[in-house]
């Protein structure tokens, strides 16, 4: 009778150590879920703005903004040539909407909304591609003029953007 307790709490002792070797578990702060024994190397091209109206600025603001945040949230080398992945694309709107309109029809405040197009390719595995567009936007009073809070707002929708770019992308969400 001891014999066959003892060997319960063997094979359960065994079936435990098995599943802690089998089982590998990867938690990222950011949502990354990139296995970097596949994924080595991120081609980020430039995003030209395609926009009717431009903020010659913005692109770079971007493009910075996008190639920052995969260096802090990934372990991926950029590369200007072949890659494992691939983000491309452009800035297809940069637009300025009335809002919150008045009783006397006058917008009480603007939103700016800037779209990206963006392509994600996966050189490494088949059907993860994305062609996506994304949108974000802040309001601001009417009663400012764009030239004094467009960078602002510029920077905080870029974050913005590159955050549900991330999350598409690289992130796997």
């Amino acid at each position: 009778m001891a014999l066959n307790k003892y060997l319960r709490l063997l094979a359960v002792a065994v079936c435990v150590a098995v599943a802690t070797v089998a089982c590998k578990v990867s938690i990222t702060m950011n949502g990354s879920v990139l296995d970097y024994n596949i994924y080595k190397t991120i081609r980020v091209s430039d995003f030209p703005i395609r926009a009717a109206l431009v903020y010659p600025p913005l692109q770079q603001t971007f493009e910075n903004t996008l190639l920052d945040y995969i260096a802090k949230n990934t372990r991926l080398q950029t590369t200007e040539g072949a890659s494992d992945l691939e983000l491309e694309g452009e800035i297809t709107g940069y637009n300025l909407t009335p809002q919150a309109v008045t009783e006397d029809a006058y917008a009480s405040m603007t939103r700016l909304t800037i779209t990206v197009r963006v392509k994600y390719i996966d050189n490494r595995q088949e059907n993860k591609d994305i062609d996506q567009s994304f949108s974000a936007y802040r309001d601001f009073p009417a009663t400012e003029m764009l030239t004094d809070v467009q960078d602002q707002l510029c920077e905080e929708i870029t974050k913005e953007l590159v955050d549900l770019i991330f999350n598409a992308t690289l992130g796997n969400w």
